[in-house]
């Protein structure tokens, strides 16, 4: 009797199927190898790194160094093709830096992407901006990136420094479509504009709706949208909106709406906020007095669990 021993190998499979069948339909690897070519005699792509890269990201993420020690446990080769002993972190480095000075267009082109593939309703979308505190000297940064500086942290850290990100998602599912990073120091209402027109050409039409903070409203801002045709929906700064508007209103005139908080679904009807609304106008003046001012849409809201608590 002749006995034969075969050798075990164990993977780990995880969620790798699933994030190389989405990555296969966004097209990631294509995208960034057009974008990015590199020599026919190189063994891996940059597209075909990244793609390794974001299923390293979704399924264990980690310090990214020993990516290759990772790929020898999960079961990488098998599902991306891709030899564990390629992914040295020089090869994981240069990926990186060939995709540096294309990541807007990369962005916008996955967006684009993912919006026709999945068939992502682009018709609302909603922007906002964050920050990230850091620690370090951050000296000798490269110019033709964004710069750790000091700002309005989120956070109230102002004894950091910090570095600012912009998030695009449909309205449609909530999908991030967008991206953007900011210097620690940019002003975030001065970013609404470069946005929309991002956003307005991954969209792919005209007209969408977006949906931002108090930020959004400014004049060059206002000026921007309106001149772009593109609709939009913002709360208005408390500042622009003295307490003599609403001394001016009668709440007897207010139309109530059908709406309740989530913090109230659990509550008897009679113990729930009531929320009531006015619809008026705003004059939105310009910096020169030759500038033209805007008018637009305002709506007051009147919520009984604020007027208890300005009561107290």
């Amino acid at each position: 009797m002749t006995v034969e021993f075969a050798p075990v190998v164990e993977r780990r499979l995880g969620a790798l199927p699933a994030s190389a069948e989405f990555l296969r339909r966004l097209d990631v690897a294509g995208i960034v190898d057009e974008l990015c070519p590199i020599r026919e005699v190189a063994h891996l792509t940059h597209g075909q790194v990244i793609e390794v890269l974001v299923a390293n990201r979704l399924s264990a993420p980690a310090p990214l160094v020993r990516v290759g020690e990772w790929a020898r446990q999960w079961a990488v080769e098998e599902v991306f093709g891709v030899e564990p002993d390629l992914l040295g972190d020089d090869r994981l480095a240069r990926a990186l830096d060939a995709i540096a000075p294309c990541l807007d267009q990369l962005v916008g082109t996955v967006g684009a992407q993912a919006i026709t593939e999945f068939g992502i309703d682009a018709s609302r979308i909603h922007w906002d901006m964050t920050s990230m505190s850091l620690f370090g000297a951050y000296e000798d940064q490269d110019e033709q990136f964004p710069q750790v500086k000091y700002g309005h942290p989120k956070d109230r850290r102002v004894d950091l420094k910090q570095i600012q990100a912009g998030l695009a998602v449909t309205g449609d599912g909530g999908v991030p479509v967008f991206h953007r990073i900011y210097d620690g120091g940019a002003g975030e209402v001065a970013q609404v504009v470069g946005a929309m027109n991002a956003l307005r050409t991954m969209a792919q039409q005209r007209n969408f709706l977006l949906v931002a903070d108090s930020k959004l409203v400014s004049y060059p801002n206002v000026s921007a949208l309106l001149d772009a045709n593109v609709a939009f929906i913002a709360p208005a700064p408390a500042a622009r909106v003295p307490d003599s508007i609403y001394a001016a209103r009668s709440l007897e005139d207010a139309q109530a709406v059908d709406y309740t908080a989530d913090r109230d679904r659990h509550r008897p009807a009679e113990e729930r906020d009531l929320y009531r609304v006015l619809e008026d106008t705003h004059r939105l003046a310009g910096p020169r007095k030759s500038d033209p001012s805007h008018t637009l849409r305002r709506i007051l809201v009147h919520s009984t669990g604020n007027a208890r608590g300005q009561e107290k």
